[in-house]
């Protein structure tokens, strides 16, 4: 990407010139340090941010996006190789650096930061593959908003890139409404507004294509040959659209500030064979943003660890209204959410009272599909699962609430 730093119109003396070249320089520096993406040998990955809704976004694929989206509205023409700037290089890349692992291996990892109200490191939680989550989410936003400026008609105008960016991040949901009410694109749902762009496109060829064109630059072309280049690519793909198109994004513990774990955690056999659901009651309103469900998560765990002295908060995961899912112990670890049939199941909260209102159709679908799918995929669900509201094993709760409860008795795999 190319920054251009524009000088004043009045006239300098030669010190303002000179003052201005220093500044300008700097500032080039600055920027191209910030957006340069590495990953040091202590676990560090720079030219990453960490956006307003919680999830971490590497700069350059964003930028890239962008860029190539302005330039084929200006030009009038299709927005064509934005998957490959964005992506597609990456990914390829990243399928080929590791053919000797696992698909679910050569993407990734997550990581977390040393301080969320003033973020300045962000750490990798396990060594970094070249397509982390940071960069895949680069990516994807960037694809996104690409595609979204390139296919302005016209009579739409283009608005500040700050005022394009405010809006996908900084959006704001109203009560009782969520996500459902909003139809711009917003980075809550990258995944979902990816997939429906990108999936109908031939990514295997195209990955393919960018890699040949990479092979040629490096004078590598030898490589192409190797009959094993396209499998690994197949099943790179494979990987990458469970992990970010079916997986809903999960927020990790560290990110919503989570306290340690109190006790050793206990592992789970897995896959288990039951999912139950419940509501929190308490908080009683859908949490909307990330600061908000962040500090529910962080209530709910000092309520459960302090005056119920339990190990830790005790849902498996809990769902928000702000479009993610909160990890609480997770796939691996034995919960404490319902009395005698925690080693056998999972425990999944969506945060609220739902005693008389609904959550937002798009939590529900966060848990009914999206999570339900990634868990099954995984392994850590059995296909054959039974789901159950809380209230149906233990008898001293109406948990999840009667009119959410009635909303689930239609989901798939629901048993009375």
């Amino acid at each position: 990407m190319t920054i251009h730093f524009l000088g004043s119109s009045y006239n300098h003396s030669d010190g303002d010139i000179l003052e201005t070249a220093i500044l300008n320089a700097s500032s080039f520096s600055f920027f191209d340090k910030a957006i340069h993406h590495i990953v040091t040998d202590q676990g560090e990955e720079r030219g990453v941010v960490l956006a307003q809704d919680g999830t971490t976004v590497a700069l350059a694929p964003l930028l890239l996006g962008i860029e190539a989206g302005l330039k084929a509205k200006m030009e009038g023409k299709p927005a064509a190789g934005i998957f490959p700037l964005t992506l597609g290089r990456t990914l390829g890349l990243s399928f080929l650096s590791l053919q000797d692992f696992p698909p679910s291996h050569r993407l990734g990892p997550n990581g977390c930061w040393d301080n969320m109200d003033h973020p300045k490191v962000f750490k990798l939680r396990w060594p970094a593959t070249l397509a982390t989550d940071a960069v895949v989410n680069g990516g994807m936003d960037g694809a996104i908003l690409g595609m979204n400026l390139s296919n302005l008609s016209g009579s739409e105008n283009l608005q500040a890139l700050s005022m394009t960016l405010k809006g996908y991040y900084s959006f704001i949901l109203h009560e009782g409404q969520g996500l459902d009410a909003v139809s711009s694109h917003v980075s809550p749902r990258r995944r979902e507004i990816s997939r429906s762009l990108l999936e109908p496109l031939d990514l295997h060829s195209q990955v393919m294509e960018t890699l040949a064109l990479v092979w040629k630059l490096e004078k590598t072309e030898w490589i192409a040959m190797d009959t094993g280049v396209g499998k690994s690519v197949k099943g790179g793909l494979q990987a990458f659209a469970h992990k970010y198109w079916d997986c809903p994004q999960i927020i990790p513990r560290c990110q919503w500030g989570a306290k340690p774990y109190q006790d050793t955690p206990i592992p789970l056999s897995l896959p288990l064979r039951f999912l139950y659901v419940h509501h929190t009651y308490e908080p009683s309103s859908p949490c909307l943003s990330f600061p908000q469900c962040s500090r529910d998560m962080r209530a709910m765990q000092q309520f459960h660890q302090e005056d119920r002295g339990w190990s830790d908060i005790g849902y498996s995961f809990v769902v928000g209204s702000d479009g993610y899912i909160y990890e609480g112990r997770g796939w691996t670890y034995l919960g404490r959410h319902t009395r005698g049939h925690n080693e056998i199941g999972y425990g999944v909260s969506i945060i609220g009272n739902y005693t008389a209102t609904m959550p937002s159709r798009h939590a529900m679908d966060l848990l009914r599909h999206r999570l339900v799918r990634c868990a099954v995929n995984g392994g850590a669900l059995a296909t054959d699962f039974t789901l159950h509201g809380h209230r149906q094993v233990v008898n001293y709760t109406s948990c999840p609430g009667d009119a959410f409860f009635s909303e689930i008795k239609s989901w798939e795999h629901f048993r009375e």
